[in-house]
């Protein structure tokens, strides 16, 4: 089936070129270390969600904006060559791609500092320009690496899914949240979100409290001990697993899970949710064994084991 013919991810975000060392550990702050590898590559939490859904066969649309610079021409064509409509991928004069800076440690645990660049200039007038293709989405992505009043528009004014990323972690959101079908956070964005040091022990005491905050269905994902979600209709805390690997690289971890969720969600929409989520962890546990973040992501072919068949069964 051609991809054409699949319902419409749109994914309004973020693209950054990523800026990699790898070293033993994580530096101590004033701390300088003797790194033994650097790679260049594409990133932003916006175009990782989106590569994540098109590797999978996902109908991806990509709504942002990158720099007039030589990283933003090739970034566009990156993403052309990932399968995306970059149709709405607009160059910002004057303007550099974002980058993040990033370090990754032997064990796989990272640090990012980014800086937006053009990521910053995706404005309301954007949305407005791509108004019907977020109105016919049938899920619409959005996170907060890319101005919030633009996303808050962008939720406005969908008609399908919403799944809001509500990471880097950020307070003042509470507007969109009721506009959320789906919340995804984690541990850490979860906690500023509740005022709770959240983790696997009062994990639904924060679910409740951010399903009281409007949001349809609200989703934590808890790195190596998998996800745990709850919905406006079924309070339970359910605690969904995932296989227990040697990471090697976390980076963009969260966004694969996101990514793969919403390709699921449209793909395999008569599956119950927890085998949907199940799915989208495996995804994520794939991506934390290869170094990298988009180039870490699996494809269909790829992923279409056993093991895989099973959990969508």
């Amino acid at each position: 089936m051609p991809k054409s013919s699949l319902p419409k991810i749109v994914i309004l975000g973020s693209c950054c070129v990523d800026f990699a060392t790898y070293a033993p550990r994580l530096p101590k702050p004033g701390e300088t270390l003797i790194g033994n590898k650097f790679t260049t590559s594409f990133g932003g939490k916006g175009a990782n969600q989106c590569v994540a859904a098109s590797r999978l066969g996902g109908n991806t649309f990509m709504i942002c904006r990158i720099g007039d610079d030589e990283s933003g021409i090739k970034y566009k064509d990156h993403l052309r060559d990932e399968g995306v409509d970059v149709t709405h991928v607009w160059i910002t004069p004057g303007i550099s791609t974002g980058v993040a800076l990033i370090a990754v440690a032997d064990n796989g645990e990272n640090q990012i500092v980014i800086v937006q660049g053009a990521n910053n200039h995706l404005s309301v007038a954007d949305v407005e320009n791509s108004a019907d293709l977020i109105k016919s989405a049938d899920i619409l992505i959005g996170q907060l690496e890319t101005p919030y009043e633009t996303t808050l528009a962008a939720f406005k004014l969908n008609n399908g899914i919403k799944l809001f990323n509500a990471a880097p972690a950020k307070t003042g959101i509470e507007e969109i949240l009721p506009f959320c079908t789906i919340l995804c956070v984690n541990e850490s964005e979860a906690s500023l979100l509740t005022n709770l040091d959240v983790n696997i022990s009062n994990a639904a005491i924060a679910l409740k409290k951010l399903l009281d905050t409007g949001c349809e269905t609200v989703i934590i994902t808890l790195g190596a001990n998998g996800a745990v979600y709850a919905t406006k209709n079924n309070l339970q805390c359910i605690h969904v697993l995932c296989e227990n690997v040697l990471p090697v690289d976390t980076t963009g971890a969260g966004d694969a899970f996101v990514g793969a969720l919403a390709t699921f969600l449209v793909t395999h929409k008569i599956q119950p949710l927890h085998q949907i989520i199940g799915a989208a962890c495996h995804i994520a546990t794939i991506s934390v064994t290869v170094e990298g973040t988009q180039n870490s992501y699996p494809t269909k072919n790829d992923v279409f084991t056993k093991e895989y068949k099973y959990l969508m069964l």
